[in-house]
């Protein structure tokens, strides 16, 4: 399961790019209105419905993780401000999130990803 995540997961970064409270929101519930759909999904039924296509997956990724930043109040680049840093971040955000689904593949997907950016912001601390 590990490699299946490695490079969806990855595409998650992209969310560290939100910037502005006002945009922010509007991003927001236009990302959880997409998320919603894919809630029920644990960390293997979102690979065994949507492994064949990465683009998917890590779409759906993205969306969960946004909405765990959202819902913690983290601002990434207010947070990390150093792109080299960033990409640190990206790698350790995969790295928990491969532990949490390779750890409990039934979990939660939404779960998982939380659990991910938690752990990777306790990392950087």
């Amino acid at each position: 399961m590990t490699q299946r995540f490695k490079s969806s997961a990855a595409v998650a970064v992209c969310l560290f790019t939100l910037g502005g409270t006002v945009q922010a929101d509007e991003i927001m519930d236009q990302a959880i209105a997409s998320a919603q759909p894919y809630m029920h999904h644990s960390c293997g039924s979102v690979l065994d419905t949507f492994g064949d296509d990465e683009d998917q997956v890590a779409e759906i990724v993205r969306l969960m993780a946004m909405v765990s930043l959202f819902n913690r109040q983290i601002d990434v680049m207010a947070e990390v401000p150093e792109e080299q840093d960033r990409a640190r971040l990206k790698d350790e955000f995969v790295e928990e999130l491969e532990d949490a689904c390779d750890d409990d593949p039934g979990m939660l997907l939404a779960g998982a990803v939380d659990l991910a950016v938690r752990e990777t912001f306790r990392a950087f601390d």
